[in-house]
């Protein structure tokens, strides 16, 4: 029996320390040294880059500052960790002695001709209840580990609002800049449209032209007209987008974002890293692994509710009678001991827990690689696409200035009456459709670059100390 007494304490401590279920081990994949098209070296942390600014436009700067404080959605990413927060803390309590206490006082009596005693009595009391269940197989344990790695995950997925919220102003920013370039091209081929309708009809005056001539000109300046509308409606459509990613009404930033700017052209250097990298700066992934933590330590939940718990509880209850008339009295009454409880027959209910938290694990296992194998994918797409982009405005504004070239020599000629105003026409008709596939794919070059930072992980956390300028070329 002495021997048992000192083994007791020991064997309880021993089972303190055992925590039922596999411990989370980061995951791995294998993944190519560099990108098809990316250099060979590693870029770090990219989270605090502010690569906006390589369009080098202060208003396009300030939205995004303003907006990361007050977008709608990165508010609603970060009231989530508070809550996440509470679930760590609700998740610990469990495994920690919990007391009770309470106090009554109670004044009783009795009335009418039967009644034994003509006075009060006045019984006060009180309680406390103490109980702590032994943790003797991490229940608790692998609980709290489960919601601290959905804190981890929340907090990332803070990170993940911000980038979203990145590509999407600075995309619909673009997009504003866009439609206006193209209004101001569609006001000056009007102009220029309605000149030659006015030429065309000088000269059918003279009698030089014909009827049709006159109403092919027209025509062309009509068509033009009925571009203007559609133009106008989305600059204020992607306006009021912006107002509202800044958590602002609709229309509170038309006045100012009316006033036009040139379309933004990034003017930096072009830097991805390597996959390796995209493990630590994606947001998405870490959320993904963190999640992946989360499903691990509810294994080990599950797995621990298939052994016995004990739990020590105890109470005491004093309590003081005085009746009227007579000298008060206390009793006091206390109870102390533990309680074990063993699952035996739950028809599979454990056991089938356990495989579902397996199967969980497994699944999120599999989300975070899918996870990573997108961001690889959406990076090699950026890459590719920002790389050629210059290739093709320059290609574009060669055919613009070609067109235009075209239209100066067939206007002068049909003025001359060489010929005719077939060619005219069709000549504006090329310069406009160079003119608005250039700016589309200025338009595009632009969102390239958005898409290539957003895809390695870029700039969501911008105030943080360690560079305000954009990643240069490795």
């Amino acid at each position: 029996m002495a021997s048992f007494r000192f083994a007791s304490p020991a064997l309880l401590l021993l089972l303190a320390g055992c925590v039922s279920g596999p411990d989370h081990v980061p995951p791995e994949m294998p993944l190519p040294a560099k990108f098809s098209e990316g250099g060979a070296k590693n870029i770090g942390d990219v989270s605090t880059a502010a690569w906006w600014t390589a369009y080098r436009d202060t208003r396009l700067n300030g939205l995004v500052v303003e907006g990361l404080n007050e977008n709608l959605s990165v508010q609603q990413a970060l009231e989530r960790i508070n809550a996440a927060a509470g679930g760590v803390t609700v998740a610990g309590a469990g495994s920690l002695p919990s007391l009770v206490v309470g106090a009554s006082q109670t004044t009783s009596g009795s009335m009418g001709e039967r009644r034994t005693a003509s006075g009060a009595t006045n019984i006060s009391g009180g309680e406390a209840n103490v109980s702590w269940l032994l943790d003797l197989f991490g229940q608790y344990r692998r609980s709290k580990e489960s919601a601290q790695a959905s804190l981890d995950a929340a907090y990332s997925s803070a990170d993940v609002a911000k980038l979203t919220y990145l590509q999407d102003l600075v995309n619909s920013y673009i997009d504003l800049r866009f439609f206006q370039e193209r209004l101001a091209l569609s006001r000056a081929n009007l102009k220029s449209r309605q000149e030659t309708y006015q030429l065309t009809q000088f000269q059918l005056e003279a009698g030089a032209a014909s009827r049709l001539d006159v109403v092919q000109a027209e025509g062309l300046v009509q068509s033009t007209q009925a571009e203007i509308p559609g133009l106008e409606t989305n600059i204020r459509v992607a306006a009021h987008h912006i107002a509202t990613l800044l958590g602002q009404p609709a229309g509170s930033l038309l006045g100012e974002l009316l006033k036009g700017a040139p379309q933004p052209i990034f003017r930096g250097g072009i830097a991805s890293g390597i996959p390796a990298d995209l493990i630590r700066n994606r947001p998405d992934i870490r959320v993904a692994e963190r999640n992946l933590a989360a499903a691990t330590a509810n294994i080990g939940v599950a797995i621990s509710q298939l052994y016995p718990t004990i739990t020590l509880s105890g109470s005491i209850s004093p309590t003081y009678v005085k009746p009227a008339g007579f000298s008060g009295g206390s009793l006091t009454t206390w109870s102390f001991g533990p309680t074990l409880t063993l699952p035996i027959f739950d028809g599979g209910r454990l056991r089938a827990n356990v495989d579902i938290a397996k199967s969980d694990a497994k699944t999120q296992y599999l989300a975070w690689k899918q996870t990573v194998l997108s961001a690889v994918e959406e990076v090699e797409n950026a890459l590719s696409a920002v790389r050629r982009d210059a290739q093709t405005v320059e290609a574009l504004r060669a055919q613009v200035k070609t067109t235009q070239e075209t239209l100066e020599l067939s206007t002068a000629s049909y003025k001359d009456g060489a010929s005719s105003l077939l060619d005219v026409l069709d000549a504006q008709r090329q310069v406009s459709l160079a003119q608005a596939s250039l700016a589309a794919a200025i338009q595009q070059m632009a969102k390239d670059y958005v898409s290539l930072n957003v895809a390695i992980g870029g700039g969501y956390n911008p105030g943080a100390p360690r560079t305000t300028q954009p990643p240069k070329a490795s």
